[in-house]
């Protein structure tokens, strides 16, 4: 064995939850805690390619994880922030319905953003609508007090500096190999050589499924990448959005529709579609891997989501190829919004858990066993609750261990 310091925990991945979780464990007083990245970075795939919104908890089913997490996270990131000089703004959005077969969704976010304890909510007449932001077009809307913004980047950095402060460690460029028992142990393989430890975590993100497998366990579902691509106001054309301006979703889907977002580092970004990535980290759209693809046509979870929803999907696609396609979504929050006015944004990748039966997983799925955790579907709003939820994962882990 290259490595022979025994670990209590070990976690998988070095993106905000694996992080969250870390801090969580160490602030509980379990200093012998390893978090391996295979990266040369942390938080180098979503964490770092989100849009950098801090959710209202405004969307998400009461009761669900997404919603207990996201409205008690949302506010402990706040207190973080303010705690670690980290630069956020409580900028609140707008929520803007363009036609009347939108408002019964928009009566029925306000009810759930009011179940979910968001106190404050809006609702605008069209005129109210240009008092938040003068330049966009809509009937009604609902304006959202919670919602901010911030660099999720230096938040899990600052996740990192705690960790290590407080005894435990975090090592980069390490990938996770396989995992096998000895003894009481567990003896985790890497590129790095081999730790001993008690516990093992998984936070892979685009890759706990395939860890989940690597590690013994059925995840029951398949980590299917989309990838979200954005354009950006150019600087002169900025004074368009005063902050966030959002449309009303459509409740089929786990994604927001494209959006206008001012970021923390400043500049306005537009979008994202949700376009099928053929790569786990595709990030542009020539990026492919046949394993990753031969993977996703063998799935028969892929074909059953392929059929019911292959209208939307051919519309993201087509959105993605055309600029005028693109822009035109925009326009019908912002009608201004000309050709010339947006220019090529960066994009991200979101692991999406599909079960299957063709069913897009929409709340957190984890997984436990005997001396392991498996967090299988972390979606938004993972970043805002990532405090609380890395909290719930450490106490789960401190249950199974105490026991």
């Amino acid at each position: 064995m290259s490595n022979t310091k025994p670990y209590q925990i070990i976690i998988i991945g070095g993106g905000i939850v694996g992080t969250s979780t870390a801090m969580s464990l160490v602030k509980s007083g379990y200093d012998s805690v390893l978090v391996i990245e295979a990266e040369k970075k942390l938080a180098l795939h979503q964490t770092g390619n989100n849009s950098g919104v801090i959710h209202s908890g405004l969307y998400y089913k009461p009761g669900s994880l997404k919603a207990n997490n996201c409205t008690s996270g949302r506010e402990m990131l706040y207190k973080f922030c303010e705690e670690n000089n980290i630069k956020y703004e409580r900028c609140g959005k707008i929520v803007v319905a363009t036609n009347k077969s939108e408002l019964h969704a928009l009566n029925l976010l306000e009810e759930r953003g009011e179940a979910n304890g968001l106190a404050g909510l809006k609702r605008l007449k069209k005129d109210e609508l240009r008092e938040y932001e003068p330049h966009v077009a809509g009937i009604e809307g609902l304006f959202v007090p919670q919602t901010g913004i911030v660099d999720y980047i230096q938040v899990t950095e600052a996740f990192s500096k705690i960790i290590t402060e407080n005894g435990g460690e975090v090592l980069l460029n390490t990938k996770f190999n396989s995992v096998r028992k000895f003894g009481n142990e567990l003896i985790i393989s890497t590129s790095k050589g081999e730790f001993r430890s008690g516990f093992l975590v998984n936070c892979g993100g685009l890759y706990s499924d395939r860890i989940a497998l690597i590690c013994g366990v059925n995840p029951g579902l398949k980590i299917i990448p989309f990838r979200g691509e954005y354009y950006k106001l150019k600087k002169e054309k900025e004074y368009l959005v005063k902050n966030l301006i959002y449309p009303v979703p459509d409740p089929q889907y786990p994604f927001l529709g494209v959006h206008f977002t001012r970021m923390i580092r400043g500049g306005v970004e537009a979008g994202p579609n949700a376009v099928l990535a053929l790569k786990r980290e595709g990030y542009r759209k020539k990026d492919l891997s046949p394993k990753d693809i031969f993977e996703l046509l063998t799935y028969s979870g892929f074909w059953k989501m392929a059929s019911k929803h292959y209208k939307m999907g051919l519309g993201e696609f087509y959105r993605s190829f055309s600029k005028n396609a693109f822009v035109k979504a925009l326009q019908k929050l912002i009608p201004e919004i000309e050709h010339n006015d947006i220019e090529a944004g960066g994009a991200g990748v979101r692991a999406q858990a599909l079960e299957p039966n063709g069913k897009l997983v929409d709340d957190f799925r984890i997984v436990e066993t005997e001396k392991m955790i498996h967090v299988l579907n972390a979606p938004s709003p993972a970043a805002t609750a990532s405090i609380s939820i890395g909290k719930f994962i450490s106490d789960l882990i401190i249950k199974k261990i105490s026991n």
